[in-house]
């Protein structure tokens, strides 16, 4: 066996297709000949170690032959393309890592940007498709934007007085009776005091009660389309007429009303006989549905009063009902003038505000509401966001345009979208339930109407109808049928697709450039749309259902005040820096606080028909780069002690039909890498293009089978002069972290708490199949944890887990995993642990502690012989999927932008009312509006007061091993996502298989395709990697 082999098949990565990453785009679907020429290819000749001048800098202390200095400029974070992370100090600071692009169907952040790896899925952002974003990921132009409502004054509301607000904490430090959670131990006062806007509106309500109503429909639809047709016919029924008028429904199994409604003990049954919007009435065909309606329960507004008062006797009242029944109530108007898409998300289709995005697809504003509790006040959280929907129109024209546009296989485009036929001469809607793999010239049937003779499409359509299609050759058919299984074969140009239908798939690169750029607003922009737009569009001033309720909604955006802590010390082993008003700094003069040297290593150039493609070893381009890289190496202290190993490999052309997921091209990736010798301890990888395949395939390969490290960029971009220093710097970040060096820390007055005991912190996701995968795909679990006080390296424990499984099965021996390391670095157990949970929903805080927090202490007592081993645990939620923002209301508090000033935590007027959580904003944000972290501390047995624990996530913000800037999730929560993310490239093919076409999800059964997803995983990361940060 090579030694690269761990006991592992050359054809780990040979069967299935590939993943649908949320964001990544794929490449033309054309085919072409496959190049005649060797697979890889290996250069015969390497200058000798002795000709240093041609490839390496001079000694440190003679001046250098490369272009001396640092340089201005930037590029781009992230692999493929370009290296994660950012290091602005080589002149201008410039992009902070990518950190969240879009993720998930909550859309992309509010804040400052970057690009990472194809598929790349920023933390809190990484569950669903990609269709929503959130107003204002990026701003225009440099000048300093007016504050938001500058005219108006920025009043504090009583509520905020001291003497109440340390009387509530008073009487939570007397209760006997804990809650689920621990309390608030007090309020922050570090820092300088700011005040701030938040996009909150006030909401009162009357002492009264309302009555909740469960609807059960049956038979039960399957299709929400027909659920929301049924429930407006009901609006329409005679019984329900009496009470019409101060009902609310949500569409699906719940009414509240203002009043008792005068219906039987047993409920009332309406029977429904349901028809379309666009028929004149029900047909003998018509599906029967009988609505019954029963009484569940009277909610009492006395009961939610007391509950935000912050009575100490409601510690522990179930305020969820009626908070619910509050926003179905709010809810009740946009969902009849707008387009529900989502939880509390309505868009509104309006000519003058629709954009265009290409690739068959356009753009429309909405907005998002949802009730909020806090102290003294009952607040609704608003705020705008944008999403794509299907342009309507033909749909042989937005296929074509889809493909044009770069969005790859047209299945994931055209499945599920509704359309009405053409030819017919009436009316005949349709969901396309599949894409056949033939064209109508191609695609027959046996045509009874025509004496059973075997008939393709584009015949039977000139026989039929006259009609001569255009694109018989050129495009597939798609079904229409009652099922998949039996499609009605239809050309795509007879087909044209409704309105208002939501695209939730991936979306194709350009449109995603054209989302972001529409989708990009200065903060003071989009808290005027909130105000100006969106109360009008929800219908929060003067909707029937809320006089019929007796409810109002404030204007103006609740007032609160806020504080902003100062950075910590950044330190280096050489030099000093300062931190700018961006939560950024430089490198200039300075080293590594730990540099590792730079041995036995090796460059892959991969050549794929790329416009930057290196010819090979000896490209003078190439030479001028290795020499460059090894200068910044070396003034960072990184010595490099040997040179690099050079080999080329030229992939096989594309064949998107026959190898799909590029598995051709990987086994001849995995043939050059074979062929260095002796192995080594990391790999320069100059990709051609950003081929998701290439570089999933890439990444499992080294990962798993051949165990050694690798760093991505893009040849073009490596070329480019402008911002090459800070390329190579970015590149030194990653690899010096992962040979186990540490680039920065902190001050110790910044980590005080941290080192007053022996402390672990940890961080741990899951991350889950997005549309597209095969049923029955595993989600992925990741756990970081440091292993040291030097709280720099957090090695990463993955597993694979059931599918959509948000808690953490594994989690007792993932943590006995990470303490073990770490008792083997530092020669000790830690008496404390901090554990920062990512991605979970409000819904499932308690779940984490009845589920994750018994696994944690599992995992400790296996510690020990006796299970004695029990460490104070503090267990703490980050939440990046929440819509409040803030908006300064002075400069003192603004930077350049208009938004807070990096280090911006807010724990009052917008917080829980018993439970201790915070608002905290660490990074700078470059563009658009930024989005602060909420941390929710949901159990602790450290004792944090606000201050410590505020001051700490602040502080270790700054943590980040590949970037040189704050980052806006706390480190350990942010690698616990980049792990889960390099996990998906493992069981890529799974992952996207309706995007390459592939047929598996025809046959496979759900246990076979988590079988599968085992055989691929094998052993997990190789020996070497899995106590290294690989995952960087």
């Amino acid at each position: 066996m090579s030694e690269y082999g761990r006991g592992r098949g050359d054809d780990t990565w040979r069967r299935g297709s590939s993943y649908e990453p949320s964001v990544a785009s794929s490449s033309s679907a054309s085919s072409r000949a496959r190049r005649q020429q060797p697979p890889f290819a290996v250069p015969e000749q390497r200058p000798s170690p002795g000709d240093r001048s041609r490839w390496f800098p001079p000694a440190a202390g003679r001046p250098s032959s490369s272009r001396g200095g640092f340089n201005r400029g930037g590029a781009p974070s992230g692999a493929p393309g370009s290296v994660s992370g950012s290091a602005p100090g080589f002149g201008e600071s410039s992009r902070p890592p990518a950190f969240q692009p879009f993720r998930g169907s909550s859309g992309i952040p509010g804040s400052s940007g970057g690009h990472g790896p194809p598929g790349y899925r920023p933390p809190g952002h990484h569950r669903g498709s990609s269709q929503h974003y959130q107003q204002g990921s990026s701003s225009h132009g440099s000048e300093h934007p007016a504050f938001f409502a500058a005219d108006q004054p920025a009043i504090l509301d009583p509520r905020f007085n001291d003497s109440d607000q340390d009387a509530l904490i008073g009487a939570f430090n007397r209760l006997r009776l804990r809650g689920p959670f621990p309390h608030r131990p007090g309020w922050g006062s570090s820092g300088t005091a700011v005040t701030l806007r938040a996009n909150h509106f006030p909401i009162t309500f009357p002492r009264t009660r309302f009555y909740d109503y469960t609807i059960r429909i049956v038979p039960r639809p399957s299709i929400r389309r027909i659920r929301t047709r049924i429930f407006q016919l009901l609006e329409q029924a005679p019984e329900f007429a009496p009470f019409g008028a101060h009902v609310v429904h949500d569409g699906g199994g719940r009414l509240i009303s203002s009043r008792v409604l005068p219906i039987p003990p047993a409920g009332l049954d309406v029977v429904i006989h349901h028809y379309d919007e666009d028929e004149d009435g029900p047909s003998p065909r018509s599906v029967k549905y009988t609505m019954n309606i029963t009484f569940n329960a009277t909610l009492n507004t006395e009961d939610l009063n007391s509950f935000l008062s912050g009575d100490p006797n409601y510690r522990n009242f179930d305020a969820l009902p009626i908070i619910s029944a509050l926003n179905i109530i709010l809810s009740h108007h946009p969902s009849r003038t707008g387009i529900n898409v989502g939880r509390n998300r309505f868009f509104f289709p309006d000519p003058s505000t629709t954009k265009p995005l290409g690739s068959g697809l356009e753009a429309l504003k909405g907005y998002y509401s949802s009730i909020r509790p806090t102290f003294r006040q009952l607040m609704v959280n608003v705020n705008s966001c944008t999403t794509a929907f299907y342009k309507a129109g033909n749909l042989a024209d937005a296929m074509l345009e889809f493909l044009q546009g770069g969005g790859g296989r047209l299945s994931g485009f055209v499945r599920g979208v509704r359309i009405q036929t053409t030819h017919l001469g009436y009316r005949n809607k349709k969901t396309i339930k599949r894409i056949g793999d033939r064209t109508a010239r191609q695609q027959s049937f046996i045509c009874e109407e025509y004496g059973n003779a075997s008939i393709t499409v584009e015949q039977y359509f000139l026989r039929k109808y006259d009609i001569q299609l255009q694109h018989a050759a050129d495009l597939p058919v798609v079904g229409v049928g009652p099922s998949a299984e039996k499609p009605i074969w239809l050309p795509a140009e007879v087909c044209y697709i409704l309105p208002h239908q939501p695209f939730r798939g991936k979306l194709p690169d350009d449109a995603t450039t054209n989302m972001i750029n529409y989708a990009c607003n200065f903060p003071s922009v989009n808290a005027d749309n909130i105000v100006q737009q969106g109360l009008r569009h929800l219908g929060l001033q003067t909707a029937q259902p809320l006089q019929e309720f007796g409810i109002s909604v404030g204007t103006e955006m609740a007032v609160v005040p806020g504080r902003i802590l100062p950075p910590p010390a950044i330190m280096y082993g050489r030099g000093s820096v300062r931190v700018d008003e961006r939560a950024s700094w430089n490198l200039r003069e300075v080293q590594f606080i730990d540099p590792k040297p730079l041995r036995n290593w090796a460059v892959l150039v991969i050549r794929d028909g790329g416009r930057g493609d290196f010819l090979g070893p000896h490209d003078p381009n190439l030479i001028n780069i290795l020499n460059g890289f090894t200068n910044v190496c070396n003034k960072s202290g990184m010595t490099v002690l040997s040179d690099p190993a050079v080999a080329t490999v030229n992939l096989p052309v594309k064949d998107l039909r026959a190898d799909p997921s590029r598995n051709q091209a990987i086994d001849a990736i995995r043939g050059a890498l074979r062929s260095i010798r002796p192995k080594p301890n990391v790999v320069l990888v100059m990709l051609s293009n950003g081929d998701k395949h290439i570089y999933t395939g890439l990444k499992a390969l080294c990962d798993l089978t051949l165990d050694v490290h690798t760093v991505c960029c893009h040849s073009q971009k490596i070329r480019k002069e402008k911002g090459q220093l800070q390329f190579f710097a970015n590149i030194a970040l990653k690899i010096n972290m992962k040979l186990g060096g540490v680039n920065h820390t902190l001050d110790h007055e910044s980590l005080q708490w941290l080192l007053e005991e022996p402390t672990i912190m940890f961080g741990s996701d899951v991350t889950h199949p997005s549309p597209g995968s095969l049923k029955g795909t595993p989600s992925i679990a990741a756990v970081v944890a440091s292993i040291d006080d030097k709280f720099a390296h957090y090695p990463a424990s993955l597993r694979l887990q059931e599918s959509r499984k948000e808690m953490i099965t594994d989690l007792a021996s993932i943590v006995q995993e990470r303490l073990e390391q770490y008792r083997a670095t530092s020669r000790r157990l830690p008496r404390r642990i901090v554990f920062f949970r990512d991605g979970v929903s409000e819904g499932q805080f308690l779940t984490v502690t009845q589920d994750e927090l018994p696994k944690i202490r599992e995992g400790c007592a296996r510690m020990s012989p006796n299970g004695s081993y029990r460490p104070k645990i503090t267990l703490c939620i980050a939440g990046k999927r929440h819509h409040t923002r803030f908006y300064p209301v002075e400069g003192a508090g603004a930077d350049r932008n208009g938004n807070p000033r990096p280090g911006t935590v807010v724990d009052r007027g917008v917080t829980a009312i018993y439970d201790f959580d915070f608002f905290l904003q660490a990074h700078g944000g470059l563009q658009g509006t930024t989005r602060p972290t909420h941390y929710y501390v949901v159990h602790d047995e450290n004792n944090f007061n606000a201050d410590t624990l505020q001051r700490l996530t602040n502080a270790t913000s700054y943590m980040f091993g590949r970037a040189t800037r704050a980052v806006s999730l706390i480190p350990p929560a942010y690698y616990a996502d980049l792990a889960c993310e390099r996990g998906r490239c493992y069981i890529h093919e799974l992952l996207s298989a309706g995007e390459t076409g592939s047929e598996k999800s025809a046959n496979y059964t759900e246990a076979e395709v988590f079988s599968d997803a085992e055989r691929i995983w094998g052993s997990g990361v190789g020996p070497n990697l899995r106590r290294s940060m690989f995952y960087l």
